[in-house]
């Protein structure tokens, strides 16, 4: 019997092409350890992305093609990750307590982008991250109301700062809990862009994998401000398959390129309308656009999702689609769009700063 080698191992590894890295594991530098006593073999796969919904299957697969392997007798395989903090612009750091942030953001408004948003980040969470929502509509803030937290107000513990609020196990921020539901801002620009940066900077955020902030739609004041004062790792473009939505999110996607913030793809909502009576699909609203967009523009098409009744009636009562369905094919949908969009940010730059010492230079 020939003995087994680390080579024969790999290969057989390599072999299995991870959906959401685009690539195999080894190439990903996903394998954290070979270990192998005679016939027996044992694998730890840490990923860059919370994977909760597809750990079994990925080291069934793995098992599957390694035992294949002459020689091979057994295989344990063990699935884990570990989130790291990617890059962000160059002239800006992270902030404390919040590995990543990710702007969900759309050309226009109308197309569900806080419907995405809200769901994206209780996906996330679902999947196995700590996560946190910053609304950034300061005009017209909906997490509260989305979230069944309308009407509730965060605690300050020192007078300074603001303690998030905790809906589904996510940390959210929103305007919407310092002023009545009903209360226009009346507010020029630079009072926009202030409390933008208040809300998120004076919020304790409590060591957050993700920080998804969901942006008001356009390319304004506030898109600006999270551009040039904001470091974000990434941005994820809503838009529907009509063409005068793809005109508007093309602007937005052109914005991100210009401030160096990698768009990690696009999402196209309301792609299909599906009859509730008897199921029937019709793309009501045009077909293929996003896919079009996406490749137009070399990104990644992170999934579509339907024009259904349901997804409005759970988000406006307060429980959105991935906490009051879970295994709901549009749940579910969410949960994929979820692991798509953490893999390609896990692809991006890593950000090395927190691990080197900081040198302070005084004169004596």
């Amino acid at each position: 019997m020939s003995q087994l080698t680390r080579e024969a191992i790999e290969a057989a590894i390599k072999e299995y092409q991870e959906l959401h890295l685009g690539r195999d594991l080894i190439a990903a530098h996903a394998i954290k350890d070979i270990g192998i006593e005679g016939d027996q073999v044992r694998i730890e796969v840490v990923l860059g992305f919370p994977a909760q919904g597809i750990q079994t299957a990925l080291a069934e697969a793995i098992q599957e093609r390694v035992a294949r392997v002459a020689g091979v007798g057994a295989v344990e395989v063990k699935v884990g990750w570990e989130i790291r903090a990617h890059a962000v612009q160059k002239s800006l750091k992270p902030i404390d307590h919040v590995k990543n942030i990710i702007a969900v953001a759309s050309g226009k408004g109308g197309v569900g982008k806080s419907t995405v948003a809200v769901n994206l980040a209780l996906a996330l969470k679902a999947e196995g991250a700590k996560v946190g929502l910053l609304d950034a509509d300061i005009y017209g803030p909906s997490q509260p109301r989305m979230l069944g937290l309308q009407g509730r107000q965060p605690e300050s513990r020192d007078g300074q700062h603001l303690e998030p609020m905790i809906s589904y196990g996510v940390q959210t921020m929103s305007i919407g809990f310092l002023i009545e539901e009903e209360t226009p801002m009346i507010w020029r620009g630079p009072m926009v862009t202030q409390a933008l940066e208040q809300l998120l900077k004076d919020t304790n955020w409590s060591e957050l994998d993700y920080l998804v902030i969901d942006l008001p739609p356009g390319t304004g004041d506030t898109q600006l401000t999270l551009a040039q004062k904001v470091p974000v790792s990434g941005a994820v473009i809503v838009t529907t398959p009509q063409d005068i939505a793809l005109l508007d999110a093309r602007k937005g996607l052109k914005m991100f390129q210009k401030v160096e913030v990698p768009v990690l793809g696009i999402v196209e909502n309301m792609s299909l309308y599906i009859c509730p009576k008897c199921g029937h699909e019709e793309p009501i609203f045009g077909q293929g656009g996003g896919q079009r967009m996406a490749q137009q523009y070399g990104l990644e098409l992170l999934g579509s999702l339907p024009l259904d009744r349901r997804i409005c009636e759970e988000t406006d009562s307060g429980r959105p689609t991935v906490v009051a369905d879970p295994e709901s094919r549009i749940a579910q949908s969410y949960r994929e769009i979820a692991r798509k969009t953490a893999a390609k940010l896990s692809l991006q730059a890593k950000d090395y700063a927190a691990k080197f010492p900081r040198i302070v230079i005084q004169n004596t």
